[in-house]
């Protein structure tokens, strides 16, 4: 259970968010950002317990997840960038550390592109700059694919959804219109990944939606930055390998 949560009202949107952890003077605050279609427990539980032992976490749920209604807009990587940077002037934030998973990666890469004044470290979790990034199967879904979601972590996201969302009917409304966001154009080219300067962190796992060749081409483009690829981890698996997470993120964000 968080610390404490509340809504904020950012560009039209009541976004719910989270707060964990120690006071807001040990240090610059960390910003969680979840998957698609997840939320934040759904995504960080494992690891949020270890990461807000000594630090001020800021956890939010993007346009539409979990607590957070959706409203008469797309669902774009802009977008929910856009809602972050929002979100940290109301809670007079001025720079933040980021982890991002997947949907959550690709806003905090958004958000260091573009403001790169608000980011301190960054680390991108299962995060790809261009499209053709991921597995061919995951792109045009072959749901045979053992890279994609099982039955039961689909199970998951629904039920989590139910239990808080609300309007816990739209499920599936919901699940077209985030796949349609989360498989769109995506705004980066290569110089910008160059152009970054903050310290950046990139995980995937070994059978994750994002090729492993992929994520070596963003390590190097990326200044200075770091590349894990953890062993035996599918995407959906990625943030839940504590013994291996847990030790990278203490070190890489002190």
């Amino acid at each position: 259970m968080p610390s404490n949560s509340a809504y904020a009202e950012v560009d039209g949107l009541k976004m719910y968010y989270e707060v964990h952890g120690a006071a807001r003077d040990t240090g610059r605050p960390l910003v969680l950002l979840h998957g698609g279609v997840l939320t934040v427990d759904l995504t960080f539980g494992a690891v949020l317990p270890a990461l807000a032992a000594a630090r001020h976490v800021v956890a939010p749920e993007l346009q539409g997840h979990g607590h957070t209604a959706d409203i008469d807009r797309a669902i774009t990587v802009p977008n929910l960038a856009s809602d972050v940077v929002a979100l940290l002037d109301e809670l007079g934030i001025e720079q933040a550390d980021f982890l991002g998973f997947s949907l959550g990666g690709l806003t905090a890469l958004e958000v260091a592109v573009r403001r790169p004044d608000r980011v301190g470290r960054l680390v991108l979790a299962s995060t790809h700059y261009a499209q053709e990034g991921y597995h061919e199967e995951v792109r045009i879904p072959d749901y045979s694919s053992p890279l994609l979601p099982t039955e039961a972590d689909f199970q998951e996201m629904a039920d989590a959804y139910a239990a808080v969302a609300p309007r816990p009917e739209h499920f599936q409304d919901f699940l077209a219109k985030c796949s349609t966001g989360a498989h769109g154009p995506l705004p980066w080219s290569a110089d910008d990944l160059r152009a970054l300067d903050a310290p950046t962190l990139l995980v995937i796992g070994d059978t994750d939606f994002v090729r492993v060749e992929h994520a070596a081409e963003m390590q190097r483009l990326i200044p200075g930055a770091r590349l894990a690829v953890l062993p035996d981890t599918t995407h959906m698996s990625l943030m839940r390998r504590t013994s291996l997470l847990l030790p990278m993120l203490d070190e890489f964000l002190g």
